[in-house]
């Protein structure tokens, strides 16, 4: 799937849930209401957005690239 075909805000949601993801992880006991309570509301963002539905058979393929993705632009600018 061509990259260029996920809207901006659709990748920073997944962009912003897997920072989410692993704040929670090294968090130890420290504000894991609000990182869970966030990671549901970008799960929630990302599952409903209206892009998924414009996507011909093949979604979840759609979404491991999504994944892919927002991972890779979150090591680039780890790296920056």
């Amino acid at each position: 799937m061509d990259s260029t075909a996920f809207p901006h805000d659709l990748v920073q949601a997944q962009h912003d849930w897997n920072i989410t993801y692993r704040a929670l992880a090294t968090s130890g006991n420290r504000h894991t209401t609000v990182l869970r309570r966030r990671l549901l509301e970008l799960s929630g963002r990302i599952w409903w957005y209206p892009f998924w539905t414009t996507v011909p058979g093949n979604a979840p393929a759609a979404r491991v690239e999504l994944r892919r993705l927002a991972r890779t632009q979150s090591r680039s600018e780890e790296a920056a």
